[in-house]
């Protein structure tokens, strides 16, 4: 079992090492002819189990959180796919991203990196990730890099929900800085 509660048969080279020199240099060459990856440092996995639409982030990136693309992708705010798994860290950590999957990490100050964290059962996998209040919040806050037509299809999805919680959306847009912008973006669509 992992930290985050599923069972994966993730390869590690000290363990590798410890069950022999025929075992490691198989990992070894497992890894040459495209059968393991390279997750992180000493963490390989297969392709077939890097191949489902969600992996286990906390392998790949320790304490990291899905966000903007990905988070409006769960959440179904958006119809637009995600190139990339879009994951939150706090500023000035140094990560090593496997060559897969492709990860586009963001900065945060640890201030604003874990307002509206939670963690959701996705796949069979316990992932961090931020809560749809903060995620349309991080769409207002970015929306000038997303475009305005994709914000505004987060927002209007957003009001579409029945289990919308304006007032949490309101003290996370005060926090995040958003507050004034989000709330002409209500007055319209409201």
């Amino acid at each position: 079992m992992n930290s985050m509660g599923k069972s994966i048969k993730f390869s590690r080279s000290a363990v590798m090492k410890s069950k022999g020199r025929t075992a490691y240099y198989k990992m070894l060459q497992d890894v040459k002819q495209g059968e393991l990856i390279q997750v992180r440092r000493g963490v390989y996995a297969s392709m077939e189990q890097m191949s489902g639409t969600m992996i286990d982030i906390n392998a790949v990136v320790p304490e990291g959180i899905l966000c903007l693309w990905s988070a409006w992708n769960i959440y179904k705010l958006t119809t637009s796919m995600p190139q990339a798994f879009h994951v939150a860290i706090k500023r000035g950590r140094k990560v090593t991203l496997p060559d897969y999957p492709s990860i586009d990490l963001h900065h945060y100050t640890e201030k604003l990196l874990n307002i509206g964290v939670e963690v959701k059962k996705i796949e069979g996998f316990k992932v961090k990730l931020y809560n749809v209040e903060r995620s349309v919040c991080d769409a207002v806050k970015f929306r000038n890099k997303i475009g305005m037509d994709v914000c505004s299809e987060i927002i209007t999805n957003y009001l579409n929900r029945k289990d919308r919680n304006l007032t949490k959306l309101m003290d996370y847009a005060s926090k995040l800085r958003v507050a004034s912008i989000l709330a002409t973006y209500l007055e319209v669509k409201l």
